[in-house]
C-alpha cells in the first residue's frame, strides 16, 4: 500500500517537474524569438514563397489549395508549408508579424515535444530538458526561425516530433490504429519538407536505442518489414521532389560529382564545429567549388571515419552514440549536397533537425563520464546554465540579424564580402530604396565575382544578376541597355521568367506590341501562374485590339489572384464600355468594379470612374452620375486634369441616359 502510493506521489512529482520544465522552455525560446514579431518579410525567398505569390498571398481559396497539392511552390513539392503560408495571409494580409509569430509557436511546440518525448523514452528528464533547451536556443537555429521562407522547418519539426511520440506509444502496444495514426503524421511532415525521407531510419534508431526493440538478426528483419511502408511513402516523395526540382524552370546545374563529394564531406565536420564555435553565421555560405585543399577533405573525412568506428565500437556499452552519430550522418544526407538544389556550400538551417542526435549522443555521455563524481549535480547545473545561457545571448544577437532584408545582408557582406548573392540582394535592397547608383556598384560587383567560374552550375546566378541590372538601368531612364542586360539574362538562362517579362514589358513600353506579346507569352509558357504576366499580356491584346484574348488573361489572372486590382478595374472597364456587345456585362462590371474601389479604400480615380461606367451600364444613371463626381474630386484632388475633363464628359453621357462607350475597345477578329 505504500509502495504504491510512493509511486503515485513520484508519478505526479514527474508530471509537476514536466510541466515546469516545459514553461521554461516555452519562456526561454520566446526569450530568443520574441524579437522576431517586430522583423520584416526578407528579399530572400520571402517574396518567392509568401509576399509576390498571388496564390499564396491570396489566402485560402478552393484553386489555391488544389494547386498546393498538384504544383510546386518555389521549387519543391510541400503542400502543407503552401497552405500555412496561405492561412497566415487569409488571416493576417502581408503583415509579417503575425507569420513570424507563427513560426516561433511552431518551433516553441517542438521543443517542447522533444522534451516530452525524449523523457518518456528514456526516463531521463534533466537530460531531456538540456537537449530540449539546446534544440530551442542554438544560434544555428535562427535561420529556421526567424525566416518566413523556413516555415517548412519549423512545420515538419512539429510533424516529426509527433511521429515519434506516436511511435513511442505504438511500440509500447502495437495496434493498427496507432500505427495509421503514426502514418499520417509521418506523411504530413513529408508533406511539409521532404527532407523528412529518412525518419523511417530514425524509426530503426530509436528501436535499438532507448526503446529496445531491436535485439537480433530476427528482430531487425521484422522491424524493417514493419517500416516498409513508411519507406515506400518517402521513397515517392523523394522521387517526385527529384522530378519537380529538374523540371523546374531556371533548375541549376549540377557541379562535377568530386567536388560535391568533397564538400559533403568538409560540410559534415563543419556542421559539428558550428555546434562548438557558432560564430560567423550569415544566410548564405558560396560554395568552395575545387577550393578545398586535399589535406581538408582526407583530414575531415578521417575525422568521420574514425568517429564511426568508435561508436561502433561501443554500441554495446553506449548504444546512444550510435543512435545519435547515424540519425546525424542520416538526416543530413538529403541536404548535405550530393544532389544540390542550391547554390549554398552549405546552411545552418539543414542542421535543424540532424543536430538533435548529436545532442542527445553529447550530453548522455557526458553524464556517462561523470560517473559518481563528487559534486556531480553542482557541476552539471553551472555548467547548462552557462552553455545555455551563452548560446541564448548568441542567438539573440544572430536573430537581430534578420531584422530585415537590409541588417541580414550588411551582416552577410561584412563576413562574406566575396559573395556574389550577397551584393547581389544588397543591391537590390538598396534599389528599393531608390540608391540607383550604389545598387549598380554592387550588382556590378556581384556579376565580377560570378564571371571568375564559367560553369553552366552558375547561368542562373548570372542570369539573374543580368535581370537585376536590367531592372535598375530601366529606372535610371536607361532602357535600351536594361533590354541589352535582359536579352543576355536569356542567353544564360532561356527558361528564367523574370527576365522574359522584365524584356516584354520594355517592348511593351516602347510600343513594340507584337515582339511584347511574345515575351509575354514566353513568361506563361514557364510559368502560367504568374498574375502579372496574364495581366500585362491582356493589356497589351487590348492595344493590339485582340479584345477576347484579352479578357481570357484578365480572367485567369483573376483565378491566380482573386484581389488583383489591375485585371478587376480593366475586365469591369471592358464589360462596361466595350462596344462589343457580346463582352458587355452590366451586372459582372458592376461586380468587379466594387471589389476593386472597396480595395482601393475608395480613393483612386481611376476606379471610382470604371464604377460609375458599371452603374451606367446596368442603367443605374442617378448612382453613375453621384460616382462620377466623386472620381472627378479626386482627380482634381491630385491634379490630374485630363482625367478630370474625362470624366466630365462621362457625366454628360449618364444625365442623358447613356452608357459610356470606349472607342479604343474594339475586336479586330
Amino acid at each position: 500500500m505504500k509502495r504504491s502510493a510512493k509511486t503515485a506521489q513520484d508519478r505526479h512529482l514527474h508530471r509537476w517537474h514536466s510541466l515546469v520544465i516545459s514553461i521554461l522552455l516555452l519562456g526561454l525560446t520566446w526569450v530568443v524569438f520574441g524579437k522576431t514579431l517586430a522583423h520584416d518579410f526578407i528579399n530572400y525567398d520571402d517574396r518567392i514563397y509568401v509576399v509576390r505569390n498571388a496564390q499564396v498571398n491570396s489566402g485560402l481559396t478552393l484553386a489555391g489549395c488544389k494547386r498546393a497539392f498538384t504544383q510546386s511552390h518555389a521549387g519543391n513539392w510541400h503542400p502543407l508549408t503552401t497552405l500555412s503560408h496561405m492561412l497566415d495571409c487569409q488571416l493576417f494580409g502581408l503583415k509579417p508579424g503575425p507569420h513570424h509569430f507563427v513560426d516561433v509557436l511552431l518551433h516553441s511546440a517542438a521543443v517542447v515535444l522533444l522534451f516530452l518525448l525524449l523523457r518518456q523514452i528514456t526516463g531521463a528528464i534533466w537530460r531531456s530538458a538540456f537537449v530540449a533547451a539546446i534544440f530551442a536556443i542554438h544560434p544555428l537555429r535562427v535561420e529556421s526561425v526567424a525566416w518566413i521562407a523556413e516555415r517548412k522547418d519549423v512545420l515538419s519539426a512539429l510533424f516529426f516530433m509527433l511521429t515519434l511520440a506516436a511511435y513511442a506509444r505504438y511500440a509500447r502496444n502495437p495496434t493498427v490504429g496507432r500505427y495509421v495514426v503514426m502514418s499520417i503524421l509521418c506523411a504530413c511532415g513529408l508533406m511539409s519538407k521532404p527532407m523528412l525521407v529518412t525518419l523511417p531510419l530514425v524509426l530503426l534508431l530509436l528501436d535499438y536505442w532507448p526503446l529496445q526493440r531491436l535485439v537480433d538478426l530476427r528482430s531487425f528483419r521484422r522491424l524493417l518489414i514493419e517500416k516498409l511502408p513508411l519507406g515506400i511513402m518517402a521513397l515517392a516523395v523523394s522521387v517526385a521532389t527529384f522530378v519537380i526540382q529538374e523540371k523546374t524552370p531556371g533548375a541549376i546545374a549540377q557541379l562535377p560529382l568530386l567536388w560535391r563529394i568533397e564538400n559533403a564531406i568538409v560540410s559534415y565536420v563543419i556542421y559539428i564545429w558550428q555546434i562548438f564555435w557558432p560564430a560567423n553565421l550569415v544566410v548564405f555560405y558560396p560554395h568552395p567549388e575545387n577550393h578545398l585543399l586535399v589535406w581538408q577533405v582526407a583530414l575531415a573525412a578521417c575525422f568521420l571515419i574514425a568517429i564511426t568506428l568508435l561508436v561502433f565500437r561501443l554500441r554495446k556499452t553506449k548504444k546512444y552514440l550510435l543512435v545519435g552519430w547515424l540519425w546525424y550522418l542520416s538526416m543530413l544526407l538529403p541536404v548535405i549536397g550530393l544532389v544540390e538544389v542550391g547554390l549554398q556550400g552549405h546552411a545552418d538551417r539543414y542542421t535543424y533537425l540532424p543536430h538533435i542526435g548529436l545532442y542527445v549522443a553529447l550530453t548522455w555521455l557526458i553524464v556517462d563520464l561523470a560517473g559518481t563524481a563528487r559534486y556531480r549535480r553542482e557541476m552539471f547545473v553551472t555548467s547548462a546554465v552557462v552553455i545555455i545561457g551563452s548560446l541564448a545571448a548568441c542567438a539573440w544577437k544572430q536573430t537581430s540579424y534578420w531584422q530585415n532584408g537590409e541588417t541580414l545582408w550588411t551582416h552577410a557582406l561584412a563576413i562574406t564580402p566575396d559573395s556574389d548573392v550577397a551584393q547581389t540582394n544588397f543591391g537590390i535592397i538598396v534599389m528599393e530604396r531608390g540608391d540607383l547608383d550604389d545598387a549598380l556598384a554592387h550588382l556590378r560587383t556581384a556579376l565580377q565575382i560570378r564571371s571568375k567560374t564559367p560553369h553552366s552550375h552558375y547561368d542562373l546566378s548570372l542570369a539573374l544578376i543580368n535581370t537585376n541590372l536590367g531592372y535598375v538601368l530601366a529606372r535610371k531612364g536607361s532602357p535600351n541597355e536594361a533590354i541589352g542586360y535582359w536579352r543576355t539574362a536569356l542567353e544564360y538562362q532561356p527558361g528564367l521568367a523574370e527576365a522574359h517579362y522584365n524584356l516584354g514589358s520594355a517592348l511593351f513600353h516602347r510600343g513594340q506590341l507584337a515582339e511584347a506579346i511574345v515575351e509575354y507569352e514566353k513568361t506563361l509558357s514557364i510559368n502560367p501562374d504568374d498574375a502579372d504576366a496574364h495581366t500585362s499580356l491582356g493589356n497589351a491584346l487590348v492595344q493590339n485590339k485582340s479584345l477576347h484574348q484579352a479578357v481570357a488573361h484578365y480572367q485567369a489572372a483573376l483565378e491566380i489572384a482573386p484581389r488583383s486590382t489591375l485585371p478587376l478595374n480593366n475586365l469591369a472597364w471592358i464589360f462596361s464600355t466595350g462596344p462589343d456587345a457580346s463582352l458587355r456585362n452590366g451586372a459582372r462590371a458592376l461586380e468587379l468594379a466594387r471589389t476593386v474601389d472597396q480595395s482601393a479604400e475608395e480613393k483612386n480615380a481611376v476606379f471610382i470612374r470604371t464604377l460609375a461606367a458599371a452603374y451606367a451600364e446596368s442603367g443605374r444613371f442617378e448612382d453613375a452620375i453621384e460616382t462620377a463626381r466623386r472620381a472627378w474630386e479626386f482627380a482634381r484632388a491630385h491634379d490630374d486634369v485630363d482625367l478630370a475633363r474625362e470624366i466630365e464628359s462621362d457625366v454628360d453621357l449618364y444625365r442623358r441616359n447613356t452608357p459610356l462607350r470606349d472607342p479604343n475597345l474594339v475586336d479586330a477578329r
